[in-house]
């Protein structure tokens, strides 16, 4: 897998040891593991999905490469859709601290149970509608979005830190959606849009 991530264009080493260090089987159900390290997304239950390999390094990658990352290391990171805890696992060995808030109840409790024996003391689980980001944990200095919508949450806006960067999926008026990438300075926000990619839909609420 990390062979592949590699001639994919995955050029960052400490992404590509973070992605080494999590056994994705453990994440994925009994069934799917012989799946579990192909460059695809798995099912994990109500209807969601666990991100391909490529996604989460490339992701991981662009916030590693904010201004303020570059100079002072990634510091507090939220991620809105916890889903099965995978990305979470990697995140913690990248930033000193992960916020990751997961509305769908189901999701959040296994995603608890998968992350429990690896002891990931700078990891926090919250339940909780991610399009509310979490303000209490904030200001981040990454956040990652693991689900599309047709805007960015201004609170995810709010709650970036100065120096920091945003990293979600967006759809466009025919649904299709692309990575953006946000930074904030002082001067505001600027922002980009990438390659094509495709997420779970982004939605309010708990369940």
């Amino acid at each position: 897998m990390l062979r592949r991530l590699a001639l994919g264009g995955v050029t960052s080493a400490c992404v590509l040891q973070a992605m080494g260090s999590v056994d994705r089987r453990q994440f994925v159900d009994s069934g799917l593991g012989n799946q579990a390290y192909e460059d695809t997304s798995l099912p994990i239950g109500f209807g969601q999905t666990i991100s391909k390999p490529s996604v989460v390094a490339r992701m991981i990658e662009l916030l590693l490469a904010a201004p303020g990352a570059r100079t002072q290391g990634l510091g507090r990171v939220l991620e809105v859709g916890t889903g099965c805890g995978y990305q979470a696992a990697v995140l913690a060995r990248l930033a000193r601290e992960v916020y990751s808030i997961e509305r769908l109840r189901g999701l959040h409790e296994r995603a608890r149970a998968n992350l429990r024996p690896l002891r990931l003391a700078n990891v926090h689980l919250i339940f909780g509608d991610g399009m509310l980001g979490f303000a209490r944990g904030a200001p981040y200095a990454g956040i990652l979005a693991a689900a599309g919508g047709a805007a960015v949450p201004a609170a995810w806006c709010e709650q970036l830190a100065v120096g920091g960067r945003l990293v979600a999926p967006v759809s466009d008026a025919s649904g299709s959606q692309s990575l953006m990438v946000i930074d904030r300075s002082t001067q505001g926000f600027t922002q980009s849009v990438l390659e094509s990619v495709h997420f779970v839909p982004l939605k309010s609420g708990i369940g």
